[in-house]
């Protein structure tokens, strides 16, 4: 059973709707993921539709990946993958699926409103709440301040600022950022 059928879906913010993504998204969410503003920062920027099509209804991807609407209109998506923590082999089993990695993006037209954070925020709820999740964390190369600011104004902690450890398309080593939060730490 796939973990994120656990959710009641859509999640609603006072703004917002935060809904598993589905085929049909591909070409809204294309419309700011094909930008180089937003492809700066992400894992993979394709600059072909069809590439990032391919990429986008892959099941394995399109389990993972979430749409933020706003009035009926696609602003953001968010990645929200259940992950198994670490654990010594003679207790692996109860760190199975016990957290979550995020990962976001939004539409520039839509940013600095502060839908992001709203966004996430209920998500991370989700994943304490309905999940029963220990633990979310997210990372961002150090350069990317609007998402390490996110991160923070979520209640994240930083956990590390690593050195020169993210290779960047453009061909830089880069500083990377990486973030969490314990189920206990969050007050929603």
């Amino acid at each position: 059973m796939d973990p994120l059928d656990a959710v009641d879906w859509p999640l609603r913010t006072e703004r917002l709707a935060i809904r598993r993504a589905a085929p049909e998204d591909a070409e809204p969410t294309w419309r700011w993921r094909r930008l180089p503003e937003v492809g700066e920062w992400i894992t993979r920027a394709p600059t072909e539709f069809e590439t990032y099509l391919e990429q986008f209804v892959d099941p394995e991807r399109l389990r993972i990946q979430l749409v933020i609407e706003r009035e009926d209109e696609l602003i953001g998506d968010v990645m929200l993958r259940i992950e198994d923590g670490w654990a010594q082999a003679e207790v692996a089993e109860q760190g199975r699926g016990v957290q979550a990695e995020l990962g976001w993006t939004l539409d520039p037209a839509h940013q600095g409103r502060g839908y992001a954070t709203e966004a996430l925020r209920a998500a991370i709820g989700a994943c304490f709440t309905q999940l029963g999740l220990r633990r979310v964390h997210a990372g961002c190369f150090a350069a990317n301040e609007p998402s390490w600011r996110v991160m923070e104004r979520l209640g994240m902690r930083r956990e590390e600022h690593s050195r020169k450890t993210g290779l960047h398309r453009s061909g830089e080593w880069m500083d990377g950022m990486n973030y969490g939060l314990l189920a206990e730490e969050w007050r929603g």
